[in-house]
């Protein structure tokens, strides 16, 4: 048997055993959406994820949601009433962005590889482009020029350090993100002398760190290379964004990253910053931390079968919308994410399965050998942590499978 993730808090049963997601029960969910495989996010969820990150973080600080986590249109609509902006990483992404609602001076567009017609479509807009290099630079001076426009232009700094801890180092070394620190002040003088609009500096180390100390250090060294920065220009950035880092408990083991130290350590920075980013503004930029527990993936088994004394359920769902979950998104050993059978929430296991999906492949497996209620053909598999790099950073086209549906709360 192997042990799943924690199942996040704020999850119950009604009377019967049955998952709730948002006062709802997860089978009149399915029903009302038409089928499964289905995500489901808890809207209440997020309103509340957002109030933590606000009563913990001092009140100077922006929250950004960096949409690659999820772009499902009306969560975004959602979102985009809580937080201070969108950070965006494709025209597409700027387009669900602009359509949801929010306006293109919140919105800033990160990437290493902007074509010329996504440059042309953000600087039209009004939103920020973080620049990722000197020739990327150069491309949306000369398009600005071209259209008549002062653009909005931020460099991306590719820093001197990482974050440590981190699931996805971002900075540090040679990288395809951002402008090398050093090679910064030169570029960020030439676009003030262009008479760009510059906005500041994008800083971003690492993601899915849960170590508090580890996240307010390298919040810490971004400020002070902020500071040493803008020294070297000789002029204030007028944003500084943070970044984001804070990752969720997703395997056995992982405990919640402490905000609360996060927010503590980060005021204490910022009192002590700099005199030259005294009237710079900062922001973090969230993706998973906001919307990953709010979300649920709805499965149903649809066999049960036994191979060489090993248990099988399959459903109807896999990887082709969780790739995460099935240990194939950046992960060197497979671990199961949180699961459980929604129609028997909070029983005791009863045996230990293998969960599988409907593809062709061995690769595709939900629950490796982990311990359940017992579930039969017909009843519901929930998979947690689903609000975050699901639907969207799965190939949902493998074998012709298709998108599962998706249903806000």
């Amino acid at each position: 048997m192997k042990p799943h993730g924690p199942i996040p808090p704020g999850f119950a049963a009604d009377a019967g055993g049955m998952l709730l997601i948002g006062g709802d029960r997860a089978e009149a969910l399915a029903d009302v959406a038409g089928d499964t495989p289905l995500f489901v996010y808890d809207s209440a969820m997020l309103a509340a994820r957002v109030a933590e990150w606000r009563a913990a973080m001092p009140a100077e600080v922006q929250l950004h949601y960096a949409m690659k986590a999820n772009p499902y249109a009306p969560l975004l609509a959602f979102m985009g009433r809580l937080v201070d902006g969108f950070d965006v990483a494709s025209g597409g992404e700027l387009r669900a962005a602009l359509a949801s609602g929010m306006a293109p001076e919140h919105i800033s567009f990160a990437g290493p590889g902007k074509r010329d017609r996504e440059l042309e479509a953000a600087i039209e807009a009004g939103a920020t482009l973080n620049l990722e290099s000197a020739g990327e630079a150069g491309r949306a001076l000369s398009i600005a020029a071209r259209l008549g426009v002062t653009p909005r232009l931020a460099v991306r700094v590719n820093p001197d350090f990482d974050l440590k801890g981190s699931g996805m180092k971002m900075g540090g070394g040679a990288k395809p993100f951002g402008v090398d620190a050093d090679a910064v002040p030169a570029l960020v003088r030439r676009l003030i002398d262009a008479g760009a609009d510059w906005q500041g500096f994008h800083i971003f180390a690492g993601s899915q760190a849960l170590d508090a100390g580890a996240i307010a250090e390298t919040q810490a060294r971004t400020v002070a290379l902020a500071g040493r920065l803008a020294n070297a220009i000789g002029a204030a950035p007028p944003l500084v964004n943070l970044g984001g880092g804070m990752g969720v408990p997703y395997f056995p083991g992982d405990v919640a990253v402490d905000v609360a130290a996060v927010g503590a350590a980060l005021g204490d920075t910022l009192a002590k910053r700099d005199a030259a980013l005294a009237d710079s503004r900062f922001a973090m930029e969230l993706g998973r931390w906001l919307v990953a527990e709010a979300g649920v993936y709805l499965t149903r088994v649809i066999d049960r079968k036994t191979s060489h004394g090993e248990t099988f359920l399959v459903t109807d769902g896999g990887l082709h919308h969780q790739l995460a979950a099935s240990g194939n998104f950046g992960t060197v050993i497979r671990r199961n994410y949180p699961i459980g059978v929604a129609n028997r929430f909070g029983a005791d296991p009863e045996e230990t399965v293998s969960v599988v999906g409907c593809l062709c492949t061995p690769l595709d497996r939900l629950g490796d050998q982990v311990a359940l209620p017992r579930a039969q053909v017909g009843d519901l598999i929930a998979l947690f942590l689903a609000g975050a790099y699901g639907a969207t950073a799965s190939p949902a086209g493998f074998l012709g499978q298709g998108a599962a549906r998706e249903m806000l709360v």
